[in-house]
């Protein structure tokens, strides 16, 4: 067993930038242990960070590697040997080894006879090692945009000022990028701008109160959280705690210290999500609200340590006071003008597929061919106008990006533009349809709240694939620019969630004749392809129910859920067997109407009464194939007692129609040949 100590590693570096960074922070420990692993040194260790450092501690860290060998596998025997003599390809593998001509011997690896050396290598001290590893591990960090700094030849997410690299008692002296590795580490920089000594670990973290850092970034965490109580119990408020925001929060802060600051009460005039937004994306400051509502205050978490927090938070008040002056100056100068769509004329959306107005247009023409599909609900929703309002939610959808105030918060749309239809005096169901026509935006999102919102969501969606496919917009690989897959997402959630029974596969085909040719069946089968994402079950069984070819979502998820159910019994695998012989037996044959006349043994007749009474049964996909399913017995007894391919012609195609029936009414729901457990 070698000897350990404790190692604590800090890569010091400029202030990191929190977005990049968290991205990759979840793969920063597992690379870090990987390239130990590598060199035979993996050991637990502790992870911690701050805006300004990466940091690494292990309790017990070997002093050096365990001893090991080298193996140095060569040609096979055909090749290194002829005639009994050594071949060249063997004499160099003996000068590869360093070793003579006589020490060369063959050895049974992979079933093969090969040349075969195993070279004993003593362990290197860790100390000659941790250099190049740190380096391996900071290259092997994958953050997207990088810096180069000095002349140019370095290049990470931001500048690296200091290495600090302790094996117990004893510095680990190495150059990377330009630095030399030491005993020290920056301060807080409230604190000073001098370097601090350690000697070991212990003395690095008795020194983090001293130089004004709270290196866990998890004990960060709960300060800020704690100082959120303090402030709501003192105020009587509640914090709003994002918790992307405050992880963002604790990666650029080393001494959080939350505050409490506010703002004039006429800027509450403005939209409040123009206010949380200006908070959270511009200055990273928490919303506060009073009695459920948005109050004219914020929480600032302060990275400073100062005996004057009062001037802190008056620093950030006047930084905010412009931003909403800001917003208040666009709010009313966009509700003095014109909302309506002509704008949008003068937008392009693609080349291929003109302007945005034009985008609209086709939205609309999706949209009453939903609105026939579900007209009664509709009427039953927004009144017997149903129609002439559907045609104004969609046309109004976009003229928001005509505003000052979209133009300045993109991420706004569709929120804003319900606002102004609002102040317009629009209809509510044309409001509220504006406001969630981007619904649902992600995994966790909101759907749209009524089945008036859900048909102008669903157009908009629907017109998105359409478009962008007949323009050879479509997503390959990892990269998907136009968002079409969260776009053909939505369209299964929104169909689920209405309980639409829409045969999507050929209202597109219908749909698409309006636009530039291109292959229909391509979407339909990308969209279908998402249903994948939403079922816990065996990929296979996903696969089987989309080769039945069923257009309709909702029975697609439906027959997914009940093969899904029947696959997961604990039986299921040991009885499945059957089933795949009886489609193995079925896949390449044409058969007809089954003739019982025909009939020779009572087996068959067996087999046909009880399938004819599942058939007959009928009910939900779920019952229909525990019916089916519950054959296992009567096919088994056919199989025994049957021989199909008899010599009769005419006998041998009724028993081959008798196991095509029923394998025809499994692909009514499933192709159950593609089930593979």
């Amino acid at each position: 067993m070698n000897e350990t100590k404790e190692l604590i590693v800090e890569i010091g570096v400029e202030e990191l930038p929190a977005i990049p960074f968290l991205k990759e922070c979840g793969n920063v420990a597992a690379k870090w242990r990987e390239t130990l692993a590598q060199n035979g040194l993996d050991s637990e260790c502790e992870f911690y960070y701050t805006p300004r450092r990466i940091a690494f501690y292990h309790p017990k860290f070997a002093v050096r590697q365990e001893d090991g060998f080298s193996e140095f596998i060569g040609a096979p025997r055909q090749v290194a040997q002829k005639d009994g003599a050594w071949t060249p390809a063997a004499l160099s593998f003996a000068k590869k080894c360093g070793i003579e001509e006589s020490e060369l011997k063959f050895e049974t690896v992979g079933g093969k006879e090969v040349l075969y050396y195993k070279k004993p290598v003593a362990g290197k001290p860790s100390s000659e090692l941790l250099g190049d590893m740190i380096e391996k591990f900071l290259m092997s960090l994958n953050f997207g945009k990088s810096m180069r700094w000095g002349d140019g030849k370095f290049e990470f997410i931001r500048p690296i000022r200091s290495f600090l690299c302790l094996l117990g008692d004893e510095v680990v002296k190495f150059n990377k990028f330009d630095v030399e590795s030491g005993d020290t580490i920056f301060m807080h920089r409230s604190i000073g701008y001098d370097k601090f000594t350690v000697k070991n670990a212990k003395d690095y973290f008795a020194a983090m109160p001293k130089i004004g850092v709270i290196l866990d970034q998890n004990v960060r965490r709960e300060k800020i959280l704690s100082e959120f109580k303090q402030i709501e119990a003192k105020n009587g408020v509640m914090v709003e705690v994002d918790e992307a925001l405050l992880d963002e929060v604790v990666a650029i802060t080393e001494h959080p210290t939350a505050l409490l600051g506010g703002f004039e009460r006429e800027f509450l005039e403005v939209p409040s999500e123009v206010i949380i937004t200006s908070m959270k994306e511009n200055q990273r400051y928490f919303p506060v609200f009073e009695g459920g509502k948005l109050a004219n205050r914020f929480v600032v978490v302060s990275n400073a340590i100062s005996p004057e927090p009062a001037l802190i938070v008056k620093g950030n008040e006047k930084v905010l006071r412009a931003r909403l002056s800001d917003a208040m100056f666009f709010w009313r100068s966009d509700l003095a003008h014109e909302f309506d769509p002509e704008k949008l004329k003068n937008i392009t959306y693609l080349k291929e597929l003109g302007s945005t107005f034009d985008k609209s247009v086709r939205e609309l023409g999706v949209a009453k061919r939903l609105a026939k599909i579900c007209a009664d609900r509709l009427k039953a929703c927004a009144g017997e106008d149903y129609e002439a309002l559907l045609e104004r939610a969609v046309m109004l959808s976009k003229a928001d990006l005509t505003t000052q105030m979209v133009y300045e918060f993109t991420e706004l749309q569709g929120v804003m533009g319900g606002y102004y239809a609002a102040a317009k005096g629009e209809n509510e169901n044309v409001v509220t349809a504006i406001k969630e026509q981007y619904l649902p935006s992600g995994e966790a999102s909101a759907l749209p709240s009524t089945i008036f919102s859900s048909v102008v969501a669903l157009a908009i969606k629907l017109e998105t694939l359409i478009g962008l496919f007949s323009a050879g917009k479509i997503p390959s690989g990892n990269k998907d620019p136009y968002a079409l897959r969260r776009a053909a997402n939505g369209v299964i959630k929104i169909i689920q969630n209405e309980n639409l029974n829409l045969d999507i596969a050929a209202f597109l085909r219908e749909t698409a004749e309006g636009y530039a040719k291109f292959d229909v069946e391509a979407l339909i089968g990308f969209i279908f392809d998402r249903l994948y994402t939403f079922f816990d079950v065996n990929p296979s069984v996903v696969k089987a129910c989309l080769a039945s070819k069923k257009g309709d979502i909702l029975a697609q998820c439906e027959a997914i859920e009940a093969l899904g159910a029947i696959c997961a019994a604990d039986d299921f695998r040991q009885n499945f067997s059957t089933f795949k012989r009886l489609a193995n037996i079925i896949k390449d044959e044409n058969f007809g109407a089954v003739d019982e006349a025909k009939f020779e043994n009572e087996s068959e007749k067996k087999l046909f009464d009880a399938f004819k009474a599942a058939v007959k049964a009928g009910g939900s996909y779920s019952e229909r194939l525990k019916n089916l399913f519950g054959l296992k017995a009567a096919i088994d007894e056919f199989f025994d007692n049957v021989m199909i391919n008899a010599q009769d012609e005419l006998v041998r195609k009724n028993r081959l129609a008798l196991v095509g029936q029923i394998y025809a009414e499994f692909l009514k729901i499933a192709d159950i040949k593609e089930i593979s457990l």
